[in-house]
């Protein structure tokens, strides 16, 4: 965080807050009280009425004729933000992240926060793992830097890459980098968990006129087809919750018949083998088959 970004924080919240100390803005942004000191001084100077308290439960604190409700965002629009923050961090462990929640944490109150909605995720360890590339790509983006890296495609064929880096994406449970190939001199989507040796280059790139519109574009799925399965009432809400209910045909309540979308690839096939026995493909009968030479080949690897 530089220092322009610094005071624009220290404004907001104690637009909110009505006194903080020197102590606790030093801990919340990672640097000395002196530094808070001179961003003080440097608020005084540009007409902020800030103010310094003292005593034991002293610290700074701004006049309250100069808190005429400037905020944009209301009590309940921070906490959905929050709300929304919680979830990010959960899935990106990054210090950014975490700055950034305990600066609306700062400006909503810990005793405020009704908790009314809660998202829960899977503690991967591998997340964890993925972090360097993870801001790498980050600070790529923002600098317009290039990246290298070697990548192993799905059938397990490794390849050098250079790459100019325009978005990160995730997509239910992974991380994908979107950018341009300068090997394959196309847009390419990258999956995080198949890169390996990311450096991050010092030669800066300048974003192609086209740049938006293609990464919009780049799709990391296979094609779709349309399938009819038999589903167990036991896996009924799954389907509910993935496909709509509009998906089921309801009219025999214990032949529950599914109509949904499946990828054309092994990944289809793993999420229906999920299912077990709960869910029997019916149509059409090309995908039956590949299905059955798919579970073939698993019990093939227990025999």
């Amino acid at each position: 965080m530089n220092k322009v970004e610094r005071l624009i924080s220290i404004v907001m919240i104690l637009l909110q807050k009505e006194v903080m100390s020197a102590g606790a803005f030093a801990s919340l942004f990672g640097v000395s009280k002196r530094t808070i000191l001179r961003d003080m001084e440097t608020l005084g100077l540009s007409n902020i009425p800030i103010y310094a308290i003292h005593g034991v439960h002293g610290g700074y604190a701004i006049m309250d004729t100069y808190k005429l409700d400037k905020r944009l965002l209301n009590q309940v629009d921070l906490e959905n933000v929050l709300t929304a923050l919680d979830g990010l961090e959960q899935l990106m462990v990054s210090k950014e992240v975490e700055a950034t929640i305990q600066k609306i944490v700062s400006m909503v109150g810990t005793e405020s926060r009704s908790g009314r909605i809660q998202l829960s995720f899977y503690d991967w360890e591998g997340r964890t793992d993925l972090l360097p590339v993870l801001n790498g790509c980050q600070q790529a983006i923002i600098q317009n830097r290039l990246v290298r890296f070697d990548y192993l495609d799905r059938m397990g064929i490794a390849t050098n890459r250079r790459v100019e880096a325009y978005r990160l994406h995730f997509s239910e449970r992974s991380w994908y980098l979107k950018g341009f190939c300068l090997e394959r001199e196309d847009y390419r989507t990258f999956k995080l968990s198949r890169i390996d040796r990311f450096r991050l280059e010092d030669t800066p790139f300048v974003p192609r006129n086209d740049s938006e519109d293609h990464v919009l574009q780049v799709s990391n799925h296979s094609p779709f087809v349309a399938v009819k399965a038999l589903i167990s009432p036991r896996v009924k809400e799954q389907f509910i919750e993935r496909y709509g209910r509009k998906s089921i045909d309801f009219s025999i309540p214990e032949r529950l018949i599914a109509s949904i979308d499946i990828p054309q690839n092994e990944d289809g096939f793993r999420f229906l083998a999920g299912f077990g026995s709960d869910v029997r493909i019916m149509e059409p009968s090309s995908y039956v088959e590949q299905f059955k030479a798919f579970l073939a080949a698993m019990m093939d690897a227990y025999s």
